[in-house]
């Protein structure tokens, strides 16, 4: 068959025909049902699969987000990650952004699962339009919705045999979706052989969890991680068993009423959910160790085994969480004082160990002021430090690589303060550093930057090195040389870059994210 170069482009799927719409060279599919509604009696199930349509469906809008609570939107630097759209329980939508339909290409397919923790965001963002990584690097992007929070994650197996799974029907959404890929790629121009899976943020964290879901393996051949802060450990199910009952209880329901939480309106189950984390400083309301869906915790002790023969990209940003203190300006101006008392909150250590860890970053940031000095320290200490354990137990199973990197490309907006922080990765990645300006700038270094980004990405979809002639020659991860590739206007190989810091990080208690509302 030839390519189908009209402006409405139809492919024929496994659920029948759609209409999608084609800018700038590529055709676009958006808001395609992939699973029936989650609401009333599918509310906390697994994902029930989407029966076909007669006629021609049309796919030209992105579906409703997840329920969730509102996120901050309006600040230039976060705007371009954020989705304003409709909130929908019927939210089990995905997005494919492909150069060709009905080609028989055999184009490698990159799945994106957006970030916001596990319990909000949508695919829906400006900053993760797929269009230009398809054009750029002729590949086929899929993007999706998937169920979030108490909606996703409510473990209420203990409670009621029949919702054994619903501690983790969000992530087992993401499984439907990929089958979807498996059966519908090649229709789309996309190799169903040659699927890579990456994420940033919570979308990281889901990538790994995949890697340790028996349900997935054989649907993704490749994985990336970007700045993942929870990917080592999900919630046990003692503690999310009673995280649920905790919910029950604040909407006045005895615990043997779980099938009365199928009719408590969405608004009222996310104002349980918020009111328990705030009483309790514990957030699990995330995937669940379960023994089912998910056997074990997905990078602790070990790499999950299910995946050892699963290439695998990861890193951080050099300063994440600058970009979370950044909704607060006065978090860019502490004294010393207001920084020692900061990271003895957030490392959740004593006044004595606070100092130790002050005085180490001192003295490999000389310059930094006390605010710099505690972004450097919780960035490592919530980000970098797990992905690199995560990289080492990669590396330690001696099958498929692991390949690092650290992005330390310096954004000027916000008069500079935010350095490198978190999400800035993504613009780079899906080369939208215009759209996302309020966070990248506007300088023109952006592009070439975004190019060198992009090359290594779609390498390691297409063959699983991320190796490419815009960058220097770069080695799988090992705990000897922890081979990095620093990201910036002059990309270089670093052996343990900012080896100090890993050291003095390393220190501090692991980063848990269920305890991290405690401090």
């Amino acid at each position: 068959m030839t390519a189908n170069v009209q402006d409405d482009p139809v492919v024929d799927t496994s659920l029948g025909k759609l209409r999608g719409s084609r800018r700038d060279g590529i055709f676009n599919f958006k808001g395609i049902p992939y699973g029936q509604s989650t609401a009333g009696s599918n509310r906390f199930m697994p994902p029930v699969a989407m029966q076909p349509w007669a006629g021609v469906r049309d796919a030209v809008e992105y579906g409703p987000r997840a329920p969730q609570n509102e996120r901050p939107s309006a600040l230039p630097h976060v705007a371009w990650i954020r989705d304003t759209r409709p909130t929908s329980e019927d939210c089990l939508v995905l997005n494919v952004f492909t150069p060709a339909v009905n080609d028989n290409g055999k184009r490698p397919v990159m799945v994106y699962i957006h970030g916001g923790g596990f319990i909000s965001g949508s695919s829906g963002a400006t900053g993760i339009d797929g269009t230009n990584l398809a054009k750029h690097g002729d590949v086929v992007v899929v993007s999706m919705n998937h169920r979030l929070n108490v909606f996703g994650h409510c473990y209420l197996g203990t409670l009621d045999a029949r919702y054994a799974d619903s501690g983790n029907v969000g992530m087992l959404d993401l499984v439907v979706a990929l089958r979807w890929v498996r059966d519908n790629a090649a229709a789309f121009g996309g190799d169903a052989g040659n699927v890579t899976i990456f994420g940033q943020s919570g979308g990281a964290s889901k990538v790994a969890v995949l890697m340790a879901m028996p349900a997935a393996q054989g649907l993704f051949h490749k994985a990336i991680v970007q700045s993942a802060s929870s990917l080592l450990r999900m919630a046990p199910a003692e503690d999310a068993s009673r995280s649920a009952q905790a919910i029950m209880t604040q909407l006045g329901l005895d615990k043997g009423k779980v099938a009365a939480l199928q009719d408590v309106p969405a608004d009222q189950l996310l104002k349980a959910m918020s009111a328990r984390i705030t009483a309790t400083g514990i957030d699990n309301c995330r995937p669940v160790v379960d023994g089912r869906a998910l056997p074990g915790h997905p990078f602790d002790p070990a790499a999950p085994a299910l995946s050892a023969n699963v290439p695998l990209l990861i890193g951080t940003c050099e300063t994440e969480t600058a970009f979370d203190f950044s909704l607060n300006p006065k978090n860019f101006t502490l004294s010393a004082g207001e920084a020692h008392a900061r990271v003895k909150f957030l490392l959740g250590v004593n006044d004595a160990a606070a100092d130790t860890m002050l005085a180490a970053y001192r003295r490999t940031h000389p310059n930094a002021t006390p605010s710099d000095l505690v972004v450097f320290i919780f960035s490592d200490y919530k980000y970098r430090q797990n992905d690199i354990k995560a990289a080492e137990r990669k590396a330690a199973q001696g099958a498929a690589p692991a390949y690092m990197y650290l992005f330390t490309w310096r954004t000027p907006v916000l008069d500079g303060n935010l350095k490198t922080p978190h999400t800035l990765c993504i613009p780079f990645v899906f080369g939208t550093v215009d759209v996302a300006a309020g966070i990248t700038g506007t300088a023109p270094e952006r592009y070439a930057l975004s190019e060198k980004v992009q090359g290594a990405w779609v390498a390691f979809a297409r063959t699983g090195n991320p190796n490419h002639a815009g960058l220097p020659a770069w080695k799988p991860y090992s705990v000897s040389e922890r081979t990095t590739m620093i990201f910036d206007n002059v990309c270089k190989v670093v052996n343990d870059p900012a080896g100090a810091d890993r050291i003095a990080i390393n220190t501090a208690p692991t980063y848990v994210a269920e305890l991290a509302g405690r401090r």
